[in-house]
């Protein structure tokens, strides 16, 4: 254990190593203490930033494409091909960067201690040449996942069906922009991404009733929610 210890905490080793325990530290809280760091203020700023960000929302941020692509009809430069390639696109960001560093950190101990580097100047060589292996591994062990997330809801269950359900806004949107909302389903509150669906301006704290859910499954169209005396939506009202 001593020499395990001694190569992980190594000259070469030790920056992943850190890394990979502050990921541990992150996972673990974000699991078992679900404490929501709520920002009650209406930030005035032209951005789409959500002010009531929990750990949760962050463990569960997702780069989609269209993030990515701004322009489909542009080419596509390296960082935005190599985001696609390696899944950190599609999927949980933080899922996707845990992987990636823990199998970097995996692959540099293995290879610092095969070949006793770990305190030489060719160690960090292998610390370098470990990151596109770590980038393949990566590749190959979350593309399988793809759809179990695809069918999951940001809070990790199964999909409910949010269609005539209230919520609240947590961003101001209008148009195409996109914000987050947060309806309850079941009794508990989840956080889901808007766009308004007829661009009407919605504004932080304004009551909302959900619409649809988007083709790409993505994000939820809503409307606001005027008449605070029903109970329930009549989606029969809305022409899709």
């Amino acid at each position: 254990m001593s020499s395990v210890f001694e190569i992980a905490f190594s000259s070469v080793n030790i920056t992943l190593s850190i890394l990979v325990i502050l990921l541990i530290l992150y996972w673990l809280f974000n699991m078992i203490s679900g404490i929501d760091f709520d920002l009650d203020i209406d930030v005035d700023v032209d951005a789409d930033i959500d002010t009531a960000t929990n750990i949760t929302d962050l463990a569960n941020a997702e780069i989609n494409k269209e993030d990515v692509i701004r322009n489909p009809r542009k080419k596509l430069e390296w960082w935005q091909m190599t985001l696609i390639f390696f899944n950190f696109v599609g999927l949980p960001f933080m899922f996707t960067f845990t992987c990636w560093i823990f199998l970097w950190w995996l692959c540099t101990v293995i290879s610092t201690s095969v070949t006793a580097s770990y305190n030489t100047s060719f160690g960090y060589t292998l610390l370098l040449a470990g990151i596109i292996p770590s980038l393949i591994l990566t590749k190959i062990f979350t593309t399988p996942l793809k759809s179990f997330f695809k069918n999951l809801n940001p809070d990790g269950d199964l999909p409910t069906d949010l269609a005539g359900r209230q919520g609240m806004m947590l961003s101001k949107i209008s148009g195409e922009k996109m914000g987050s909302a947060e309806v309850v389903a079941e009794g508990n509150p989840i956080s889901i991404y808007v766009k308004s669906f007829d661009g009407e301006a919605l504004t932080y704290k304004q009551n909302i009733v959900v619409i649809k859910q988007s083709d790409d499954k993505n994000f939820y169209w809503v409307l606001p929610f005027k008449d605070e005396n029903e109970d329930e939506f009549n989606l029969n009202k809305i022409e899709f």
